[in-house]
């Protein structure tokens, strides 16, 4: 396929994502870098946390990115990035004969096709190969998106095993094989180099002037928040203050950073945890109204704040 990126093509994320940065965009564009603005130019994109890649595939369908750093410790979701990457078109073809299998059964039949396919997919992940790029790749993805696309709430969570729980889902014709999206989806991802590591490894790829976005696991607004329970491993504040060291260096190293985390004066109006963290690393840390879950039942549902951190 073609290495140009078209700037008519619209991407989005392949994937429904916990924490999706889809309704921020627009806070999130305008406190981008000044220079971004004038110019339509970003020189080296980073983002350590890529998740379902609202951010990315926004900039990339507005600004003109010369290079792209996208990282991830979530080793499934990067096998989905890398599919898309190097061969849409065989993932497209195992998606179509999935779509075309699952719609034409039944609701139980569809039941008996979804964790059937779950027991395959978490049956396979400990020997499958993470490291090597093949064909066994192909099939993963796929599944990957079927489940994604099929179970409850559209969401990727794993156990403490690294096994995907998530229930199955009743939707009447969900859309399995969304091709034309996969295709700006490959497009969007040239030139970008795909990684699976830790944030602490974007290090070697920032420099001066980067422009850097980080949407770590958020801190949890409290005890039943599922902010961080889409991934086995659970970040803690130590992660967070971690985070926030990482990021006084990159401000140290002059790159521009911009950063989004849950807001725990929504619970507590006396918790600083994130002023005490970044009140002297940042210029600014704006607070944005956004829908997300705040607990497990439905009262928890609701515009809550979500804080902005940016250095420049």
């Amino acid at each position: 396929m073609s290495k140009t990126y078209p700037r008519d093509v619209r991407a989005r994320p392949f994937l429904k994502w916990a924490g999706g940065k889809t309704q921020l965009l627009d806070a999130i564009d305008a406190r981008l870098p000044e220079s971004i603005k004038e110019t339509g130019t970003i020189d080296r994109y980073v983002e350590p946390f890529v998740g379902g890649g609202a951010v990315f595939f926004h900039l990339q369908n507005h600004y003109q990115i010369q290079e792209s750093f996208l990282l991830d410790i979530n080793r499934e979701l990067i096998v989905g990035y890398r599919v898309i990457q190097e061969t849409p078109e065989k993932l497209i073809q195992w998606l179509h004969e999935i779509e075309t299998k699952y719609l034409e059964l039944s609701e139980s039949g569809r039941k008996k096709y979804y964790y059937r396919t779950r027991d395959q997919y978490n049956a396979r992940m400990k020997h499958f190969d993470y490291t090597q790029f093949g064909p066994g790749w192909i099939k993963r993805a796929a599944q990957l998106i079927f489940l994604n696309k099929t179970c409850y709430n559209g969401l990727f969570r794993q156990n403490k095993k690294g096994e995907f729980n998530v229930p199955h889902g009743r939707y009447v014709n969900p859309t399995i094989c969304d091709e034309e999206n996969l295709r700006a989806v490959h497009f969007a991802l040239q030139n970008t180099k795909i990684i699976c590591a830790d944030f602490r490894e974007s290090e070697k790829y920032i420099s001066r002037n980067s422009f850097v976005y980080f949407d770590p696991p958020y801190r949890p607004l409290n005890k039943t928040s599922g902010f961080t329970s889409y991934f086995k491993s659970d970040f803690t504040d130590d992660d967070q203050r971690d985070l926030a060291a990482f990021y006084h260096r990159m401000h140290q190293r002059g790159a521009f950073l911009l950063l989004n985390n849950s807001d725990p004066k929504n619970e507590d109006p006396d918790d600083n945890f994130f002023e005490n963290l970044y009140g002297k690393k940042a210029v600014a840390i704006d607070r944005v109204l956004a829908r997300r879950f705040i607990n497990r039942n439905g009262t928890g549902r609701g515009p809550i704040n979500e804080l902005t951190v940016y250095n420049y």
